[in-house]
């Protein structure tokens, strides 16, 4: 960016916080009162800064991606430059080979502590709220709006949970994205309540695609309390007619209930952070249906890993950038447990390949095994395109098989198709041994489900998952044969039970952030709660 590009870019910042001051003029608050010129105006200024921001990040998206190897290299000197305290490599030795030589790889566990160590703080890493989190803002923004043009027009974005998808948050992304959201809402309750008096909403979004299926189920739960305060206006406004509106999409279920509540809806945005797409695949089915949804950027435990420059594809498809954080990649041996020898660069990754993302922790200088897998579906310059495919930390093993997250979710979903009316909206596995539920049946796998459209299941039902699972994995089939393994246990909670679970989740010292959704419990309070919750 030259320097008249960047002096008129502060002009256009120092005039749009000039703009609000205007706005108090007229001592209204609400977006609806303050007057139609200044909210275009704002809407305009916000654009034309994201535009030239958004330009600049491509350029640099450009050239880092045609030398990605160089830009590999830089990240790598910037880590070691932001490294605090002692450094164990010396600082005239900052070539990939010797950096590898030096540190040896660590890994992030996956697995939730004992009950006895809960109370110790886990491990730290960088969230990197930098670049990585803006380039990814910036793009996204744009190749959202090329995707979908005017859906980002003034009022006509509603996030309706307290932290935005969008990884950096800007002074006038509020501005930019034509927002009904009021200014500082910290509950759910109130950013849901401003989305459902705005019929003329096109994009709704959440953090996380598991937190918005706890909004709907939520607004379907407290719906008449929720029109009862539109009706009477709780917002400042009195909308009788608004209210008798949500009551009566609400009475038609659960399915395209977005659509007939926001008529001109046409996109989801949440944050991809593993775990979610059980909740896209409900929300898709029932509440969301006939809509698109588009995640911004994958988080990991390190936080932004890549970027989504692809809107219009229904299957996540992210960009692994060169630059800082400095990336790697483990190579996924198949059919074995044996693991890779060395790491590669993203220049030498493989099409079609898997590999697990490493990580270099700037903070302490560590080399972080993440547990995230990723396959190579492209290519972007010399930079690989990826889908994130599983965790390696979500397994099950009762006899020493690996039931991995991919194998076990895929039989689940074979076995919820053959329960009449059944929709999954959430699942975990707890082993045996953490329930005690061993002691006189051999170790088997408890499931807990939380379905829509099947309120028992019968015992020929429950019986499906573990015929499911032995077609899946051949290695648990032997275990099933040879009675090594017991039959896989099947419990339906009761609605809500997996926010009650999240809500504690969050609670724990050792939550991630972003807060992905395990699929596999290891602490047993927890899993007592959702055996507290069983209905059948």
């Amino acid at each position: 960016m030259s320097s008249l590009e960047m002096l008129l870019l502060w002009l256009l910042l120092l005039l749009l916080l000039l703009l609000p001051l205007l706005a108090m003029l007229w001592q209204q608050r609400a977006w609806g009162a303050r007057p139609c010129w200044l909210i275009s105006l704002q809407h305009r200024v916000s654009w034309g800064m994201l535009g030239w921001a958004a330009a600049w990040q491509q350029r640099k998206l450009e050239r880092s991606t045609l030398n990605a190897g160089q830009s590999q290299q830089q990240a790598l000197m910037w880590c070691l430059k932001k490294a605090q305290g002692s450094c164990c490599l010396p600082r005239e030795y900052t070539d990939v080979s010797t950096f590898r030589n030096h540190l040896p790889l660590t890994q992030i566990s996956h697995t939730q502590e004992k009950e006895s160590e809960e109370k110790l703080p886990s491990p730290t890493f960088p969230q990197y709220h930098g670049d990585a989190s803006l380039q990814a803002t910036l793009l996204g923004l744009i190749t959202l709006n090329k995707a979908y043009p005017e859906v980002l027009a003034p009022g006509s974005t509603a996030c309706v949970t307290p932290i935005s998808p969008w990884p950096c948050s800007v002074p006038w992304l509020g501005h930019a994205l034509g927002r009904v959201s009021p200014d500082g809402a910290k509950d759910t309750r109130t950013l849901l309540l401003e989305a459902l008096i705005s019929p003329g909403l096109r994009v709704l979004e959440a953090r996380t695609a598991v937190e918005l299926l706890d909004v709907f189920v939520g607004l379907e739960a407290d719906g008449e309390e929720l029109a009862e305060a539109i009706a009477s206006g709780s917002l400042g406004r009195l909308l009788p007619k608004r209210a008798t509106e949500l009551q009566e999409a609400l009475e038609q279920g659960p399915r395209g209930l977005a659509l007939r509540l926001w008529p001109k809806l046409q996109v989801v945005v949440t944050l991809d952070s593993g775990g979610q797409a059980e909740a896209v695949a409900a929300l898709r089915v029932l509440w969301c249906q006939g809509l698109a949804f588009f995640s911004p950027a994958y988080a990991a435990s390190g936080g932004v890993m890549a970027l989504n420059l692809w809107p219009e594809q229904p299957q996540g498809s992210y960009l692994l950038p060169p630059e800082a954080p400095f990336i790697e990649l483990l190579p996924i041996k198949k059919g074995t447990q044996e693991e890779a020898a060395s790491t590669l660069l993203l220049t030498d990754a493989q099409r079609e390949e898997e590999y697990e993302l490493v990580l270099t922790d700037h903070t302490s200088l560590t080399r972080c095994r993440l547990g995230d897998v990723v396959q190579v579906v492209g290519t972007y310059n010399q930079c690989p395109v990826v889908r994130f495919t599983r965790r390696l930390g979500q397994t099950l093993s009762v006899r020493g098989e690996v039931t991995d997250e991919t194998v076990f979710s895929v039989a689940l979903a074979q076995a919820v198709g053959q329960w009449p009316g059944a929709k999954l909206l959430d699942h975990v596995c707890v082993e045996s041994s953490i329930l005690d539920s061993c002691e006189v049946l051999a170790p088997h796998y408890e499931v807990f489900v939380e379905l829509r459209g099947l309120r028992n299941l019968s015992e020929e039902n429950r019986d499906k998952l573990d015929h499911c699972l032995q077609e899946a994995s051949p290695q648990y089939k032997a275990l099933r044969i040879r009675g090594s393994v017991g039959l896989a246990k099947v419990h339906l909670v009761r609605p809500g039970s997996f926010s009650v679970l999240r809500r504690a989740l969050a609670a724990c010292p050792s939550s991630s952030w972003p807060p992905g959704m395990p699929r596999v419990l290891r602490l047993r309070h927890l899993a007592q709660l959702l055996q507290n919750s069983v209905i059948s």
